[in-house]
């Protein structure tokens, strides 16, 4: 004799998929619903509960949009959401320095009206980018979200939860972060360094008007950057030794002014600090592969880089788009969206990109990080060269933009 309340467990405990993501943050959502729109069911496991998902007070943290990442959005209907909540970065200007004696008259000055698409990029506070996203998979059919949910196990295709429920899927994407648990289930290894830094991110009310200009400050200890958001304010991403980034999130809000404003200078009049502030170790981490049997590696993930250029969420959303359109294609054609073949397509298209990008940041760091007076004139004048020659700071522009290189389809005009 059948058992119904038996049946019923038993579907409530095991859920069905074209594909599962793991993690909940932009890019895991971004890729739901990019999949959805073509026809796929995914899931997303998301180990935050759902009422911390939803908050919508400001709490410091925003992201640099390149304009290729804005086309995505656009093209999965979800710009419109947001754009009235973004800034954006008309001009992004370089300079070298010291805190407390101004920048280096040598300079790298990039503006977006050397180029035909528009701005360079978009700053947008993480509450609307997250808000936006969570709404449009709410209104999506095709979209199982599960939150305050752990992966504890996964073999081929099949995650088992905390909670011991199971998730069975063509394809598992790890969308989990550099500490991806997604990637150490499926045996791949990392290979990368720690820089001796810590990034202090935080957002701050100012009393001149920003222009829409994006600066990045190179000092010894590491890069500043000001990022214009929407009303007077701005992002900051201050990467400090550890030692002293320790002292710093250890004092409190006037105090941390007062230790800001050398770095920060003064071109803007008075601070106040809007939100709270963070700190994350830095450091350089590649997963070794970014894919293993019916399993496909994408953001932080797959590779974690340095915040010197502001790279990190555009590098992940780059492979979003790439990813979308190998599995879209193998769907087209009928092929196993999970197989060898399709997934070694996705990996061979970013790994490149993702070694570049990881390779020029960490350069970059290195030669910028420090107070030689060798390296100091060297850089100075490299910079002072690109910023006089129109064809070098058009290309050092589209690659800001993120428009270089084989662009997706989403992320095209």
């Amino acid at each position: 004799m059948d058992n119904p309340a038996s049946g019923r467990i038993l579907r409530i405990m095991n859920t069905d998929t074209d594909i599962a993501i793991v993690g909940g943050g932009l890019n895991g959502p971004t890729l739901a619903i990019a999949l959805e729109q073509r026809g796929l069911n995914v899931t997303v496991i998301d180990a935050l509960p759902a009422p911390k998902r939803g908050m919508r007070d400001f709490d410091g943290r925003s992201y640099a949009l390149a304009h290729a990442s804005m086309r995505l959005l656009r093209g999965i209907d979800l710009w419109d959401a947001i754009k009235d909540h973004t800034q954006p970065m008309l001009e992004i200007k370089v300079t070298d320095g010291r805190a407390g004696t101004g920048p280096s008259p040598w300079m790298m000055h990039f503006d977006h009206t050397e180029i035909e698409e528009g701005p360079m990029g978009y700053m947008c506070q993480d509450r609307h980018l997250r808000q936006a996203l969570l709404a449009k998979m709410d209104g999506a059919a095709r979209i199982t979200q599960m939150s305050g949910e752990t992966v504890v196990a996964q073999s081929s295709g099949q995650l088992t939860l905390a909670s011991g429920k199971t998730v069975t899927a063509k394809l598992i994407v790890g969308a989990d972060g550099r500490a991806s648990g997604t990637a150490e289930r499926a045996g791949i290894k990392r290979t990368g360094w720690g820089y001796g830094q810590t990034a202090i991110v935080c957002a701050v009310e100012h009393e001149l008007p920003h222009g829409g200009i994006a600066h990045q400050f190179f000092m010894p200890t590491g890069p500043l950057a000001i990022l214009p958001l929407p009303d007077n304010c701005c992002s900051i991403v201050w990467s400090e030794t550890e030692t002293r980034a320790t002292k710093i999130m250890a004092i409190d809000d006037t105090d941390f002014l007062d230790a800001l404003r050398p770095a920060f200078g003064s071109f803007l009049g008075e601070l106040t600090l809007v939100g709270k502030r963070f700190s994350y170790p830095l450091g350089l981490t590649i997963a070794n592969r970014f894919i293993a049997d019916r399993v496909v590696l994408i953001g932080d993930a797959a590779h974690g880089v340095h915040p010197i250029a502001g790279q990190g969420l555009n590098a992940g959303l780059r492979d979003v788009a790439a990813l979308v359109d190998v599995l879209s294609d193998a769907k087209a054609r009928g092929e196993d969206i999970a197989s060898a073949a399709v997934l070694a397509r996705y990996e061979q298209w970013r790994r490149f990109d993702t070694a570049t990008l990881a390779a020029a940041t960490d350069t970059f760091n290195k030669l910028f990080s420090n107070d030689n007076p060798l390296l100091r004139a060297v850089r100075d004048m490299g910079m002072g060269v690109i910023n006089a020659t129109p064809r070098l700071r058009r290309t050092f522009i589209r690659e800001a933009a993120g428009l270089t290189g084989d662009l997706p389809s989403l992320m095209r005009s």
